[in-house]
């Protein structure tokens, strides 16, 4: 198999810097380079470079005016500059401080808005809020730059103003949830790129994690589930293993004041009509089975509803009573989405509750409820957003729009007169993966890389220009069915958040995707140094090598998954350069090779440094990732539920399969006749609930009890080899086959399928080795 890469971060200077594990937290120690252009992410509104710097000496002073805002600006800047470059400043009255801070209402800025002018002697930022004045420290921490001769500040003069007044993050801890710290961190870190919205999904069918007094069984109850499959058992005794985890109060009010400290809105999410399946397991009275369901333990859409009688609704508004005492930011978010209304449709008490509603389709009636509880917040001084399902059948002229099923619900929603926000799950959704790596942590392989997150334009062209100040920003959404550590939702969400804060905060004409990635480099010394483990690999370079018949020679090509970036490489062993040949078509090889690959931004920036020697062995094995259908249906990146009792928490197995049609392809294979075809498989939980989809999943029908491998020539051709399956795995979760391959075969398109409906399980594929017969190379 290829060797696993070797990746290097190679400095603005062209010094190389180990690069830190996407899942490491540990920083690691550095000196700064020094760069000509200060970089900013995200790019300021206007920054004019005067030339030299503001030499900071040991025992720098900064100063404040203003009142509390200018303070906490001045300490903004004495904790950034500490974590970042290990440099303090003290604080102080004195009008010769070095830096100082202005809170000035009179100033007219705009809010969040900032000015910063460094000149030989002073750093001086004004605001006319708090919040501006804030975002000002920040840029200053980030201008800073510590070298041979100590601390300095280019000078520069900057006017700087966000586009949009939502640049948000959407959180899922009712899926997986993350500890208090843990969402302090990813607090600081979205400060660090000006973002000012937390969107906290904390309702779900898989669990309710909000403290509501009033009703302790939603936590004591849907706060807790049990996994699907072997994880939901004790590894020794067998009985069931809950997974359990909530928020009190007190914890809530801890985090709303931490984000209100860095100018973030918490906008809490408690999802209705659907996603309610933990809240009617704790309380079967609010839906429409009898006894209700246990909280969920799949993912996808379930048909599980709120019911709508007055009790249900009423239970549904003392909640949100307690909701909007916790959070005192201006927007309550209620879901609204994938509520699939088939109970509604079959229930009698639905029915007749509709007609004394005087609605006449359930579509309707959902609107009904939204209406009512637009309007029960509204009398609380609160305005209501939700998906833009909500849209359907109408909604009231303060409700707000959140647009997942692309831009079109948002324009719809603006052109209606709502308030929107776009968050499309083809741009903004950060638990679809970011490359093709093998190191990617598990989620949708439907890949959204970095650069598409740049491109991302929140005003469409079909929106009316009289409509465009309805759309309040845009909201990237990280949701956690398979990311069940914080270390994995970091992978997810850094560096793209990079791009998504300079999509909000930037100017539309602000579009330039190669001085973004050197800015990118420049700002990932920050990210070690404040502990953010960010994923190094939307960057890395692919390489995909295809064994030629005869199984000397190889095809290479290479690819990037992050944007239009340029690949130089080498086959002599020297780290590639901008000298380097650039790549441009496929490489045929002769065997063994080494190929070392990266990108070369500009000639200047080079990120990860991919090499990987290639061998007639090496290439003969390949594992899931590579082996997906050229035209999948659904492809999840999903894990094994073994070992129970990993200690490292992250040590599972890790497959690509594709849930609606199983299958693995292996195009142009370079088989012979009376080769063998070893494949080592696995089996995991099929905990998945897709509604109308489901039927779009196929199965090979079986022969055998508990069905076959079958390796055929083509998805649709005949049968090559074939193996009986087990009724299970050994006790480590992994089965291992040998295919004979028929005489008189030769080189071609090979298809592994698995026969029958082993559901609630599902067989995968981790990879297959070509064994040559004997006397081929």
């Amino acid at each position: 198999m290829p060797s696993i890469p070797i990746r290097i971060l190679l400095s603005l200077a062209a010094a190389l810097i180990a690069v830190a594990s996407g899942c490491s937290r540990a920083p690691a120690p550095e000196a700064a380079v020094a760069v000509a252009q200060p970089r900013l992410i995200p790019a300021p509104a206007q920054m004019r470079v005067q030339g030299g710097a503001l030499q900071l000496p040991a025992a720098a002073e900064v100063a404040a005016t203003g009142g509390a805002g200018a303070e906490q600006a001045a300490a903004r800047l004495s904790e950034l500059s500490q974590r970042l470059h290990a440099h303090g400043l003290q604080r102080a009255d004195s009008a010769s401080a070095s830096v100082h801070f202005e809170l000035d209402a009179a100033a007219g800025l705009a809010r969040e808005a900032y000015r910063i002018e460094v000149t030989d002697t002073q750093a001086r930022a004004i605001a006319s809020d708090a919040a501006g004045l804030f975002h000002a420290a920040t840029s200053l921490a980030l201008l800073m730059q510590v070298g041979e001769g100590g601390a300095s500040i280019p000078k520069v003069s900057i006017e700087d103003v966000p586009r949009f007044g939502w640049r948000g993050l959407m959180l899922d801890s009712a899926r997986h949830a993350q500890s208090v710290d843990e969402i302090k961190h990813l607090l600081d870190s979205m400060a660090l790129h000006k973002l000012n919205v937390l969107h906290w999904h904390l309702t779900d069918d898989q669990g309710w994690r909000i403290e509501i007094k009033q009703f302790p069984r939603l936590t004591e109850v849907g706060g807790c589930r049990i996994p699907a499959g072997a994880a939901g058992r004790d590894p020794l005794s067998g009985e069931p293993s809950p997974y359990c985890a909530w928020y009190s109060q007190a914890q809530i009010r801890e985090l709303v004041a931490y984000a209100s400290a860095r100018h973030i809105e918490i906008v809490p999410e408690i999802d209705l009509p659907g996603h309610a399946q933990a809240a009617i397991a704790a309380y079967p009275q609010l839906g429409l089975l009898d006894p209700a369901l246990p909280v969920s333990p799949d993912w996808g859409v379930h048909s599980i509803l709120f019911s709508v009688e007055e009790d249900t609704v009423r239970t549904l508004e003392q909640v949100l009573d307690e909701v909007v005492a916790l959070f005192p930011g201006r927007f309550i978010h209620i879901g609204g989405d994938e509520a699939v209304k088939d109970q509604w449709r079959a229930s009698a008490r639905v029915q007749a509750r509709m007609r004394e509603l005087g609605v006449d389709s359930e579509e309707a009636l959902q609107s009904w409820l939204i209406q009512r509880m637009e309007r029960y917040l509204a009398a609380k001084g609160r305005r209501l957003i939700g998906w833009d399902e909500i849209l359907e059948g109408g909604l009231p002229a303060g409700a707000a729009v959140m647009s997942w099923r692309g831009i079109e619900g948002g324009v719809v929603a603006a052109g209606q007169g709502h308030d929107v926000v776009m968050s499309p799950s083809s741009e903004l959704y950060f638990d679809y993966l970011q490359s093709g790596s093998e190191r990617e942590v598990p989620g949708r392989p439907a890949m959204i890389p970095i650069s598409r997150v740049y491109a991302f334009e929140p005003v469409p062209p079909a929106l009316a220009a009289d409509k465009h100040g309805h759309v309040l920003g845009l909201q990237a959404n990280v949701w956690t069915e398979h990311l069940r550590s914080y270390a994995r939702v970091q992978h997810a969400v850094f560096p793209r958040i990079a791009a998504l804060a300079e999509r909000g905060w930037s100017s539309r004409e602000q579009r330039d995707f190669n001085d973004f990635v050197l800015r990118l480099a420049a700002l990932l010394p920050a990210y070690r140094a404040l502990d953010i483990a960010y994923a190094d690999t939307g960057f890395e370079v692919q390489l995909r090598a295809d064994l030629k018949p005869g199984l000397a020679q190889a095809t290479v090509r290479l690819s990037v998954d992050a944007g239009d970036v340029p690949i130089h490489y080498s086959l002599d062993g020297t780290p590639p350069g901008p000298e380097s040949p650039r790549y441009s078509t496929a490489l045929d090889l002769p065997l063994p090779a080494e190929v070392l690959a990266a990108v070369v931004i500009n000639g200047e920036a080079q990120l990860p440094l991919t090499k990987m020697t290639l061998t007639a062995d090496s290439l003969r094995l390949r594992r899931s990732p590579a082996l997906m259908p050229a035209t999948p249906k659904l492809v999840l990146r999903l894990e094994d539920d073994q070992p129970l009792d990993s200690a490292s928490g992250d040590a599972r197995a890790i497959f690509n399969v594709d849930i609606f049609e199983p299958r693995w392809e292996w195009p142009a294979s370079p088989v012979g006749a009376g080769d063998r075809l070893r494949v080592r498989a696995g089996r995991i939980p099929y905990n998945f609930q897709l509604h109308g989809d489901e039927a779009n999943r196929r199965f090979v029908p079986a022969v055998s009890p508990h069905g076959e491998l079958r390796l055929q020539r083509g998805c649709d051709g005949p049968v090559l080899a074939e193996q009986v399956l087990p009724a299970d795995t050994p006790a480590a979760g992994f089965a291992e086959f040998e295919l004979q391959l028929q005489s008189g075969t030769a080189p071609t398109d090979l298809c592994l399928q698995f026969s029958g409906d082993s559901r609630p399980q599902l067989w995968v594929i981790d990879h297959i080795e070509l064994l040559p017969a004997t006397g081929r190379p």
